[in-house]
Formats: C-alpha cells, structure tokens, sequence
C-alpha cells in the first residue's frame, strides 16, 4: 500500500494539478463622454469557487476571490446588440482558468435594459471608446492592475462586439455604406431594425468611424456585424492577429465571411457548419429559453455545449500564441 502511494503521489508531482478556478467581481470604469460602464471581472484565483446566481446565469465563481500572483494577459470582451456583460460568460470563465484577465463591458445605450442607441451610428462611435475606457480603468485604477502583464491585452467581440472589435484594432467603418447597403436590402435583420430607429439623416452619412487602441495585440472576432461597412478597404489598417468565426447558418449577419478577404493579413477563419447567429453566447437554461427564445435557438443538427468547448479551447489557444 505505501509503494502505491508514493507511485500516485509521483505521478500526482508529474501531471496532477488543482482545477482552475475563475474569481468574479462587478466594477465600474469611468467614461467621461458618458455615464460609467458596467464592467464583470472574471480572472485567475486560487480561492474556492461555488455556484452563484449572477445575474439571469449559474456560474461557478469565487466572488471577489483572491487574484492568483503572477503577470496575466487581459482580454476585453463586447457583446452583441442588446446584449450584456455577462452573455459569454462560460468562455470569460475558461479564459480565466487558463489564466487570463477577463474584463466584459455592458455597452450604454445598446444592452439587454437600454436600447437608446441601438442600430445608429453613435453606437459604434461609442462602442470603441468604452473598450478604450475599460482598458485605462483596468491598467490605472482596477485594484489587480499590478498583475495584468500591458503588453498582452486582447479583444474579443459578437455581433455588433465583433465590429467593435475591429474598429477597436485599426478598422474604419463607414456607415454610408450601410444606408446604400439597406435601400437596396431592406428585407434584411439589421436594415428593419435600423429603418424602425434611425432614418436617414446627416447624422448616419458623416465621417467614417475609427478608434484604433494600440495596446491591443490580438482579436477574436465571431459573426461580426456591419462588414459592409469596412468594405473595399476598411481594414486595411489592422496589423495585429484576427480570429474569425462564421456560421454556416447565420441568418443574422449574413455577409460576415465577407470580413476575410478584407484583412491584410489571413486570419485563423473557422467556418462552424450548422451554427447561427448566437452560437457562442452561454448554453441557456430553461428560465433563459421563455425569456429570451432568439438568442437560445440553434438550427437543426446543432449542439452548442459540445461546440462551445472546442471553440473556447480554440480562443484560448489563439490568444496563447497570439499574446506572447
């Protein structure tokens, strides 16, 4: 019996190792264009973990856990429209097992609680501005700030997060396109919600929008909305790595393969067979199913749980080699 202990205790010193565990705070980041941001917190923590209710999800973090020592990579996450901090939380808590930082914005003016911006112009002039916001709160304020390592920091973006992404990392959106795009589309997702909140007006024909963070190495970039926008050569000033995801069955945004040939540089483009719109937000339970049926629909021949693991091993390998 001894001799068995110490072969399991060698091979515990060989390849054994606690779990990661995810620790989880609520903060606020100043904007001095506009009321705080609602930011969600999730990073590595050697404190113990219990199944909370935050929010409409289950999670098992340690609120307000110790930060685990170390120099960690950060990454900054932007949802979809109407969307919320907490929609891709499952991939925020296995980024933050792996190590990372994990900071999520709830974008003003387009979130789950206030639509006022939703489908305008202004929401992508201040989508990147938020990323930028959170990104000085985190490295000049946030009480871990001595722990994120400022030369590894990321972004990852959904929908609507997607095109702030890329705007974010060098992209110039130029939302005339867009008007154009919708006179002659005017069937489409995004151009009936704009028609119902944004007419036609100086406003939606002005400059080009930009908002270019330097201190962002690497993007994750899934089912990005307005590539009509960053066409022919909107993306031309991109010079860091893009991973991008596109559904097969994305009836939503329906163009944004379009986004590939545009890069400069090749990206690690993943094209998912069946998946629509919402595949990489959270698993719904059944509360989530009766609330909000759009964004927990999959099509047929589609299982998101087993999908979502391959994909967040993929992020995370991505930016694992993208942010050295």
């Amino acid at each position: 019996m001894q001799r068995f202990l110490v072969a399991i205790g060698l091979l515990c010193l060989l390849g054994c190792h606690a779990a990661g565990a995810a620790g989880f705070q609520w903060a606020a980041a100043p904007d001095t264009d506009g009321p705080p941001l609602q930011i969600a917190i999730w990073y590595p923590s050697g404190s113990t973990t219990t199944r909370t209710t935050i929010g409409p999800f289950d999670m098992g973090v340690a609120m307000n856990g110790t930060l685990s020592a170390g120099r960690h990579p950060m990454i900054v996450m932007s949802h979809g429209t109407g969307g919320m901090a907490l929609n891709s939380f499952d991939t925020a808590e296995a980024l933050a097992d792996a190590g990372f930082v994990v900071v999520a914005i709830t974008h003003t003016g387009d979130n789950s609680r206030d639509h006022s911006v939703s489908f305008t112009r202004r929401n992508f002039v201040d989508r990147p501005r938020h990323v930028t916001r959170t990104i000085d709160f985190m490295l000049r304020t946030w009480s871990g700030r001595g722990s994120i390592d400022q030369g590894r920091i990321g972004i990852f973006g959904h929908s609507a997060g997607g095109a702030t992404a890329l705007i974010a990392i060098g992209g110039v959106a130029d939302t005339s396109r867009v008007m154009t795009f919708c006179q002659t589309k005017p069937d489409d997702w995004g151009c009936r919600h704009i028609a119902q909140r944004s007419p036609v007006t100086a406003e939606t024909i002005s400059a080009p929008i930009s908002g270019l963070d330097t201190r962002i190495k690497a993007a994750v970039v899934a089912a990005p909305a307005l590539a009509v926008a960053f066409q022919p050569d909107g993306l031309t000033g991109i010079k860091v790595p893009v991973q991008l995801w596109v559904g097969a069955e994305d009836d939503i945004v329906r163009d944004a393969a379009l986004i590939r040939p545009l890069l400069p540089s090749p990206p690690n483009y993943h094209l998912v067979p069946h998946a629509g719109h919402f595949a990489y937000l959270a698993p719904c339970d059944a509360a989530m199913r009766e609330s909000a049926p759009e964004i927990c629909g999959d099509p047929e021949d589609f299982e998101r749980t087993g999908f979502l693991r391959d994909f967040q091993r993929s992020v995370i390998a991505f930016y694992q080699q993208n942010l050295k």
